[in-house]
């Protein structure tokens, strides 16, 4: 099998089980947003983080790339694409209650710096809440059913990836860089 059909040249692009829509469809918007954190994250891994970390952000690929494939399913109960759940969303909570133990309260806003792990984490996290934007915009839609778990589990990402931030930069023996008002 050929990695290109020609089939998108003309824009457009299929959906799985549905029809054919503009590349810059909301739907199309939304899932690609989805694999550009996935790649960020990957960029992550590749930074060097520790093995905890390492293994919670190859958990959190997996479960992006499902999200991806319910967004680009245009009946994803029918195709029985609905992954993503009230326990992915707890799991994360688990995640950040465990690592916020061991950070030091927060007494300013923070500058995304430091290692390299952290600052490539804090622009996942940026690319995180355009995803999760693009995903409460398809929402709006009024023929298209996103689950409800798909935004709370983006925005929980989005919390998740600035405390593993933080945690990237602890392990590291770097300090923060806090905000300072312009003079």
């Amino acid at each position: 099998m050929k990695i290109y059909t020609r089939s998108g040249d003309s824009g457009s692009t299929g959906l799985f089980g549905g029809p054919r829509v503009s590349k810059d469809d909301d739907r199309i918007e939304a899932y690609g947003t989805v694999d550009e954190l996935n790649a960020c994250l990957g960029v992550v891994r590749a930074a060097g983080v520790s093995q905890a970390i390492d293994a919670q952000l190859q958990q959190i690929q997996n479960e992006l790339f499902s999200i991806g494939a319910e967004l680009a399913t245009p009946d994803a109960d029918k195709h029985d694409m609905r992954i993503i759940d009230s326990s992915h969303i707890s799991r994360l909570e688990q995640w950040i209650d465990q690592h916020e133990q061991v950070l030091s309260p927060l007494k300013s806003f923070i500058l995304p710096a430091g290692t390299s792990a952290s600052v490539q984490l804090h622009l996942a996290r940026s690319v995180c809440r355009r995803a999760e934007r693009r995903v409460v915009t398809l929402s709006r839609h009024e023929d298209v059913q996103i689950s409800d778990s798909l935004t709370i589990y983006l925005n929980r990402l989005s919390d998740l990836l600035f405390v593993l931030s933080r945690v990237a930069n602890q392990e590291a023996k770097v300090d923060e860089v806090p905000w300072q008002r312009p003079t």
